[in-house]
């Protein structure tokens, strides 16, 4: 059953598209301009430090308590990034990547998913060696022009505002109401994992 009151304030979806968020089994995102707002901040030592959005923490770790698997694929490496992708539980971590689609074809074959089963985020031209492939290729608001031109869905929420959160909120809305999805994030043992 359909949280159609959240999904009614998206007016413009399509049948289509629910029917394409309720087939999802695996969501693959980018991380710079994605799951961060793309800035870079430099300490005295010249390390790289990031800003991460809370929100995302909680819907990539509630996706696959829900069956959706998910992995990161990002051109950057960097310990900040690491610690996060663990202190979320992401397995399927692919940092340093320039060759994306070389990536995404590993994720499909150690997790056995097709690509007309996975949603793609990203926010720049590196990603369109990917975004062509999926079954639903989405961007953040203020995602490269080009981006936007080969996505099938421009998110509401602007990079390292809740991106994450958003595609979750719109896969498990067309699955089921809200309530029941976040019930597990309630849990205590929820933020333990």
């Amino acid at each position: 059953m359909m949280d159609t009151g959240f999904l009614s304030s998206y007016q413009d979806l399509s049948e289509d598209f629910i029917a394409k968020l309720k087939a999802l089994e695996l969501v693959v995102l980018d991380v710079d301009g994605v799951l961060t707002d793309g800035g870079l901040l430099y300490g005295e030592h010249g390390e790289a430090l990031k800003r991460f959005n809370v929100k995302d923490g909680v819907a990539l770790k509630l996706l696959p308590k829900w069956g959706v698997e998910v992995a990161v694929i990002t051109a950057k490496d960097s310990a900040p990034l690491r610690k996060r992708m663990k202190d979320l539980s992401v397995t399927h971590f692919y940092p340093g990547c320039h060759n994306k689609k070389e990536a995404f074809q590993d994720v499909l074959k150690r997790l056995g998913k097709k690509a007309d089963q996975t949603a793609y985020i990203g926010d720049d031209v590196i990603d369109l060696q990917v975004m062509p492939e999926v079954l639903l290729a989405l961007c953040p608001a203020d995602a490269h022009v080009l981006v936007k031109r080969h996505c099938h869905r421009v998110l509401l929420t602007k990079a390292g505002e809740g991106v994450a959160r958003e595609v979750s909120d719109l896969i498990l809305a067309a699955r089921m109401p809200l309530e029941t999805a976040y019930a597990l994030a309630q849990k205590p043992a929820f933020e333990k994992q």
